[in-house]
């Protein structure tokens, strides 16, 4: 409590702790609402699975930005009853089912696609569709006529070729059916919109319900990648995956690093002497280069890669710094007394040696994570990161290999680039008053 009542007189640690809790609660966030397995699935998935949201959107905030705002991603569909279906029974087992799909458009600007998704029940006899277009200033454009022969039928507007023709051919059809008549430029003609659709079956029992999709121009909190992906998945779910990558990396090597430079400095001799060399062999190879090979030729596994990392550090430049200090403690008085009263090896190093390197060691675990968060986040950019699992890194390489910069596309970079930041200056800051708290020559400066 002391510590921490100390630790709080630094507004840099008070910053660092906030961002760190955000984080951690960030990652409790993600895996309580999105499980593991539904986060492979939907990172994993393609337009089967992102077939309702919009290519290489951006996030709905972006509004704030513009004079003009861009129109949001609009879904309706007739199973959830929020479209309202009028059944009329005909004669001869015939049947008219009619919806509409009603929606405000307030913006000059146009969707980026339009869809259909049809659904059918029946056993024979396909039911037909036709589809009418009602614009704001009175306008009803035929849209298409269809037989919906499928379980499922998906007609896309913005493809269609006769329907562009109809009106006028200049235009695709999710830009003809929005623009405005009146005007000398190319704007949309802001207004309530009504799809009207005319399904008839031919047979008892066959119904057909409908999934109407506006494809906008932003999405969601923080946009679409090129598979029409929610990159708030990969934000998220690469929050739980970075801190987990960064703190067990860094407590692996810290901890293992310590008891190595505990073992070596106590039992001195070969033992010391080969635990020396060791490390300065290993501080001259570069690790990274190592990590490419294994991740090009072996395996991209996270875990993987996590254990490389902490057995290619753990005999790194700490081991000298904790021999230095394991140097001093050895000489001391109570560690002579330790062995006068017959204390073994083991009893010394666990209990004489190793919690007297504990304040040292606590800012070096904080101040050591960011470097492995980075790490594995520079693989990920470099296309060796887990091909399994959504990471920031993963975000980054996507918007670099599909031309994110020079499409216009920063949040795509910006948003993981963020958290990257948040995590390395979070844990820098308060690892580096953790430092200044466990170790008096720096308080006060």
């Amino acid at each position: 409590m002391r510590n921490l009542r100390e630790l709080t007189r630094y507004p840099a640690a008070i910053v660092g702790m906030l961002l760190v809790f955000g984080l951690f609660a960030l990652a409790f966030y993600a895996l309580v609402t999105i499980p593991y397995s539904e986060a492979v699935r939907l990172w994993r998935g393609g337009e089967d699975v992102w077939y309702n949201t919009p290519k290489t959107a951006g996030p709905v905030w972006t509004n704030l930005f513009r004079t003009q705002d861009l129109p949001p991603t609009i879904d309706m569909t007739t199973t959830d009853g929020s479209v309202a279906k009028t059944v009329t029974q005909a004669a001869n087992d015939t049947t008219d089912i009619d919806f509409a799909f009603t929606f405000d458009h307030p913006y000059t600007a146009f969707p980026q696609e339009l869809s259909v998704f049809f659904t059918a029940t029946y056993a024979e006899k396909a039911p037909h569709v036709s589809l009418t277009w009602l614009t704001p200033d009175g306008r009803e454009i035929r849209v298409a006529s269809i037989p919906i022969d499928k379980s499922s039928v998906t007609y896309r507007i913005s493809q269609d070729d006769k329907l562009r023709r109809r009106l006028g051919g200049d235009l695709p059809p999710h830009q003809g059916l929005f623009a405005d008549p009146a005007s000398e430029t190319l704007v949309a003609l802001p207004g309530t919109y009504t799809l009207q659709a005319s399904v008839t079956t031919f047979e008892p029992g066959s119904d057909v319900d409908a999934e109407f999709v506006s494809y906008g121009q932003v999405h969601g909190w923080a946009g679409t990648d090129h598979r029409r992906r929610d990159l708030g998945v990969a934000l998220l779910w690469g929050t739980p995956i970075a801190l987990a990558f960064g703190l067990l990396a860094a407590l692996g090597t810290t901890v293992t690093t310590m008891i190595i430079a505990a073992i070596g400095t106590w039992y001195g001799g070969w033992v010391d002497s080969l635990i020396q060399r060791i490390t300065e062999v290993n501080m001259i190879i570069p690790y990274l280069p190592i990590l490419i090979m294994i991740g090009t030729f072996y395996s991209r596994s996270l875990w993987l890669m996590l254990g490389v990392s902490v057995l290619l550090n753990i005999f790194g430049g700490s081991i000298k710094s904790y021999r230095a200090i394991f140097l001093q403690v050895k000489e001391s008085p109570y560690v002579e007394a330790a062995q006068a009263y017959g204390a073994n090896d083991a009893r010394i190093i666990r209990n004489y040696l190793l919690p007297r390197i504990i304040p040292t060691l606590i800012p070096a675990l904080v101040t050591g994570v960011p470097g492995y968060v980075f790490l594995e986040s520079a693989l990920s950019v470099l296309g060796l990161g887990d091909p399994v699992l959504p990471t920031w890194g993963k975000v980054i390489n996507d918007a670099q290999s599909n031309g994110a910069l020079y499409q216009g596309n920063y949040y795509w970079i910006m948003e993981p680039a963020a958290l990257l930041i948040a995590t390395g200056l979070g844990f820098s800051l308060l690892g580096f008053a953790l430092d200044r708290v466990f170790n008096p020559r720096l308080r006060g400066r």
